[in-house]
């Protein structure tokens, strides 16, 4: 285990929602068939929604999360985190400062991060995130924004410097896993190889069969 590392990372799988992947499919349904198929962190992300809605989601998430064994992550929202009892908060640059929101949430709970160059990455980690995304690895139109993708190189030096795990994130699927995951990362987050699969719980065994075990991470 390395030196920063957080005993309540037992995941090596990372499964973001996002409703417009599910093929139209409800994405409670969508999310426990991928819980099924051994998906242990969820991070529930909807930047459309009131909260009303988000509340609402991230309760049944929750409870669905809860069942199997699995911890939710909500992006952005420390508030949401805290009134559905989940077990982190996501954030990004446009977010509160990382130290604001470990003093709402306190030091129990998991701040993941997400990070596009080494230099945001370093940031993080003396900032106090517990893990990170790192990212575009592989192109994707929804990471587009974020510019081209970083690839395997950097991915696998920001594996190297950091202390914490890294999470491959951008254009992760089956016939890109094992390269991703193979850059010393602690596994990867992914959306569409999952949420938008004709068999969500399959396309999740097969991912995760392909992940070094959590054992052996690094």
């Amino acid at each position: 285990m390395k030196e920063l590392e957080s005993p309540w990372i037992d995941f090596n799988l990372y499964l973001i929602t996002g409703r417009e992947e599910t093929k139209g499919r409800p994405l409670e349904l969508v999310v426990e068939e991928a819980l099924k198929g051994g998906v242990r962190a969820v991070q529930y992300r909807d930047k459309d929604a009131s909260s009303k809605e988000l509340y609402e989601t991230a309760h049944e998430l929750r409870r669905l999360t809860s069942r199997y064994g699995a911890k939710l992550i909500i992006n952005d929202r420390a508030d949401i985190a805290l009134a559905v009892e989940a077990d982190g908060v996501h954030i990004g640059s446009a977010s509160l400062p990382i130290y604001k929101v470990r003093r709402i949430l306190g030091e129990r709970k998991l701040i993941g991060v997400s990070c596009h160059n080494q230099a945001q990455a370093i940031t993080a980690q003396e900032m106090g995130a517990d893990f990170i995304t790192f990212g575009p690895v592989y192109y994707t139109p929804s990471k587009a924004p974020y510019g081209d993708p970083v690839g395997t190189a950097k991915l696998a030096a920001v594996a190297r410097t950091l202390q914490i795990p890294v999470f491959a994130l951008g254009g992760i699927k089956l016939e890109n896993c094992v390269e991703a995951a193979g850059c010393g990362v602690r596994g990867v987050a992914l959306i569409s190889a999952v949420l938008s699969a004709p068999d969500p719980r399959e396309a999740a065994k097969r991912l995760i069969a392909l992940l070094p075990p959590l054992e052996h991470a690094e």
